[in-house]
């Protein structure tokens, strides 16, 4: 499902090597969970969920307040804790993971205060339909890995999204509110000179 903006995204990244003074990080996938929360029943109550699957990169140059991000989600992973909700998430009703098995995103790092970054500027593409969405880094923290003894950092993000807007307006009709919260953990480890990300 990677649409054309998260194509050239790739396509950026891949044409601007890291400089000498860039850090390359893999994403955690077993520290990094997207987790969302949404309305049932035009506030009868709220939803929570999250994805069990991620994966994807951070380039970042503290010195020179820059960085870029790219990350991968595997849809199909949707966990609510309930059987029945999963599968009614995979269906073609919500996000259709049949046809579009992965949502990404892409995006700068910016508004670095002390050497960290406050947001993120990016587009997320989900269901084959790409927007802007803006991060909020509410924390971020690097510091050394503990059994990898390579430089590791961690950060949780927060944005809104209108879900009906990615082709998700299932109960729209009944009073659902289309707001979604984005609510995402990640923590990414330095990759050794000499070597790629998966």
């Amino acid at each position: 499902m990677r649409g054309p903006a998260f194509a050239t995204s790739v396509l950026l990244l891949a044409a601007l090597p890291a400089t000498a003074a860039d850090t390359v990080y893999e994403i955690d996938p077993a520290h990094t969970f997207p987790s969302f929360e949404a309305d049932h029943l035009g506030g009868l109550s709220v939803w929570r969920g999250k994805f069990n699957t991620t994966r994807g990169t951070v380039v970042l140059d503290r010195a020179a307040s820059s960085g870029r991000i790219e990350v991968v989600v595997d849809t199909g992973s949707i966990d609510y804790g309930l059987d029945a909700m999963n599968a009614e998430a995979r269906g073609a009703g919500f996000f259709d993971t049949a046809t579009w098995p992965e949502a990404t995103y892409a995006g700068t790092l910016a508004g670095f205060a002390d050497g960290r970054p406050t947001r993120v500027d990016g587009e997320l593409t989900l269901r084959g339909v790409t927007r802007p969405v803006t991060l909020e880094i509410r924390s971020f923290k690097c510091m050394p890995h503990p059994l990898h003894r390579r430089e590791l950092c961690g950060a949780d993000a927060f944005a809104t999204i209108r879900r009906d807007e990615f082709g998700m307006s299932a109960g729209k009709d009944y009073g659902f509110d289309m707001a979604v919260d984005l609510r995402i953990q990640v923590e990414a480890v330095a990759v050794e000179p000499g070597k790629t990300t998966r």
